[in-house]
């Protein structure tokens, strides 16, 4: 079992760091292959996890974090991907990597065209797994404190400090927010971007749900539990996208654990929720109109 107590992935790579000792098949969907068979296998060969970490250290190069790369036309957005590229990061891999032999040979045997290559990086890169197994349970941690714990607000700091901060170290989290900006035209991409958000989202949901039910309250008339999600996921991406880019803005702060994303999330929660005993009747509109224009409902 791994550090997720999750199964483990084919003998022959259980040496390799998490996630590329994992079971890969469900993963690379674009395998120069014609059986099910022979891509399943070459998803997790060790070379193919090789090719792979090969492209995830490129983007970590260009997309950070820490990466400190001037921004010019040749790596926006995925320039840094080509195959001479990747072949050269993959003959540099570190132990216990694969890295010898061909790599521009590697590639092109197990991806053709190149963009199927990239097509499966992206997909590895987004894969819930590349969040770090102790994001998970530090994730937990705060959960329960959310649905049952004496200090609500203090959770929800908490669970949103935690959230910004960690996106904005992971490289997956970049990439994402990166190609959801280039995504418009490419349905391959707007199909991966919109998976991960359906799981992503999906397991929120079940989360907000949860406190609903035990917290006893309710959402506001007119208002449903995907409008709750999406609103807290547009801000947290924005929220994250903004201390990317603008780290002088002061949106997280490490020193006290909070984030400008934790008392967004406390606004939304206000707005959107009543209590069971207590609740109006009233829609977010009308609740805002009888606040600021003194309408009677």
């Amino acid at each position: 079992m791994d550090a997720t107590n999750g199964p483990r992935g084919p003998r022959g790579k259980r040496d390799l760091p998490f996630p590329y000792d994992q079971d890969l098949s469900g993963v690379l969907r674009n395998l120069n292959r014609r059986t099910r068979w022979g891509r399943d296998r070459l998803a997790n060969d060790r070379v193919t996890a090789a090719l792979l970490a090969a492209g995830m250290a490129l983007l970590v190069r260009h997309l950070g974090p820490g990466g400190g790369q001037r921004v010019n036309s040749e790596r926006l957005l995925l320039g840094s991907l080509s195959q001479r590229r990747v072949a050269e990061e993959f003959a540099g891999n570190p132990a216990p990597f694969a890295r010898y032999g061909n790599g521009v040979s590697m590639l092109r045997d197990r991806w053709s065209p190149h963009s199927d290559f990239v097509t499966d990086l992206i997909n590895f890169a987004v894969w819930r797994e590349n969040y770090r197994p102790e994001f998970r349970e530090r994730r937990a941690v705060h959960i329960k404190r959310l649905v049952h714990g004496p200090d609500f607000v203090r959770a929800v700091h908490e669970i949103a400090y935690q959230h910004t901060a960690e996106g904005v170290g992971l490289p997956s989290v970049r990439l994402g927010l990166a190609l959801m900006t280039a995504a418009e035209g490419d349905e391959e991409v707007t199909r991966i971007i919109s998976a991960v958000y359906e799981d992503y989202l999906g397991s929120w949901k079940k989360l907000y749900d949860t406190v609903l039910r035990e917290r006893h309250l309710r959402l506001r008339r007119g208002l449903t539990l995907d409008d709750l999600a999406n609103a807290l996921s547009a801000a947290s991406d924005g929220m994250t996208l903004r201390a990317i880019g603008d780290p002088a803005a002061a949106v997280v702060d490490h020193d006290a654990r909070s984030s400008l994303m934790g008392t967004v999330a406390l606004a939304v929660i206000l707005a959107f929720l009543e209590p069971d005993d207590d609740a109006g009747g009233l829609t977010l509109e009308q609740a805002v109109a009888a606040r600021f224009d003194g309408r009677v409902y």
